[in-house]
């Protein structure tokens, strides 16, 4: 199956500047239909990106990591749902009875976020910074993306766990799937994201995300690297319901679980970590099913899985180099989709 007019417009929008990179799968389960690299990693450099270009994640970490060790646990008889943040940290009264739920859908009530640094001077603050900041609205009223809720479910893990969030995700998920180039810590060439007032240089090799760095590069909202080969294993293990070429991650009855829709008649539809189709900020273009889920990083990487037909689509570009007021991704991104949906269909 050829997708000519994908592998098109991906080139359009290197020339239009929307990104300077970019590397694009298409499959369908265990197929694979394209694998195309295209651009240079940066403005200034005569690199161009590969297929072992190792990107930053950004928000995408929420369904590598966060989400994927969270599914696992639960399998596992260590987490429910239900469980509130109350159960596993000392929690002022409007958040106690948070829950794991709410977490993961965003229906918890907490801000969009702050600038961590701004308020303490340490990581070691965050936990009780993050949860004594007043609740933006009241707990399972509205979707508010929020990447505080993230970095809670983070500390969750790790104190059930016993070990740093890096290590739980190399344990539960990046090793299992062999996504060797997959962690908190980059491991290899890496395409830098934004210039840094303070340095006067990119940020490379290094999280974007500013709460992510502050917390030293882990977190459970930000902080993943990974290339487009270790993330073809990862989607495809989600297309085709949590089985890979080695035997089940994932049990049908949590893939299932994990792509209900939890926040019907909300602004967004939201899974457990998964952006579902449809709602506001609908990313997934116009021609994609309704049961079509994904997400997305603010450095401009995504991941859509049709989990009807087992089609998968995954986009790692570094759109914020040199500047994260490059919002042409938003767009292009929606686009993209629908050429590939109609192209798949034809």
């Amino acid at each position: 199956m050829k997708f000519d007019r994908a592998i098109e417009f991906l080139e359009q929008g290197i020339a239009h500047k929307h990104f300077p990179s970019a590397v694009l799968a298409i499959g369908e389960k265990e197929d694979l239909f394209v694998c195309e690299a295209r651009g240079f990693i940066s403005q200034n450099s005569e690199v161009t990106a590969s297929l072992n270009t190792i990107y930053d994640m950004a928000s995408l970490t929420k369904i590598l990591s966060t989400t994927m060790v969270t599914l696992k646990l639960i399998e596992k008889g260590s987490l429910c749902l239900s469980d509130t943040i109350g159960c596993f940290f000392e929690t002022p009264e409007d958040k106690k009875d948070i829950t794991i739920l709410n977490l993961m859908t965003h229906t918890s009530g907490m801000t969009a976020g702050f600038r961590l640094g701004n308020l303490i001077d340490s990581p070691n603050e965050a936990l009780d910074a993050i949860l004594n900041y007043p609740l933006q609205a009241m707990t399972g009223e509205q979707v508010i993306y929020s990447d505080f809720g993230y970095i809670i479910l983070g500390k969750i893990l790790e104190k059930i766990c016993q070990m740093p969030l890096d290590k739980i995700a190399d344990e539960y998920v990046f090793h299992p799937l062999e996504m060797h180039s997959t962690g908190y810590h980059p491991k290899g060439e890496t395409a830098p994201t934004e210039l840094d007032s303070s340095t006067g240089r990119y940020i490379d090799g290094f999280v974007h995300d500013n709460n992510a760095r502050f917390l030293n590069g882990i977190s459970g909202n930000a902080g993943v690297f990974s290339n487009i080969k270790d993330c073809i294993k990862f989607s495809s293990m989600l297309s085709r319901s949590g089985i890979t070429d080695k035997g089940r991650f994932l049990s049908a009855a949590t893939m299932k679980a994990a792509t209900r829709n939890y926040t019907k008649g909300k602004s967004e539809n939201r899974g457990l970590g998964f952006k579902l189709s449809g709602g506001e900020g609908n990313f997934m273009g116009d021609l994609c099913s309704p049961n079509v889920f994904g997400h997305t990083g603010f450095t401009g990487t995504s991941m859509v899985i049709d989990p009807d037909t087992g089609l998968y689509i995954v986009l790692l570009t570094n759109r914020v180099h040199p500047t994260r007021e490059n919002t042409g991704i938003i767009r292009f991104r929606k686009t993209l989709h629908n050429i590939i949906m109609a192209e798949y269909t034809s």
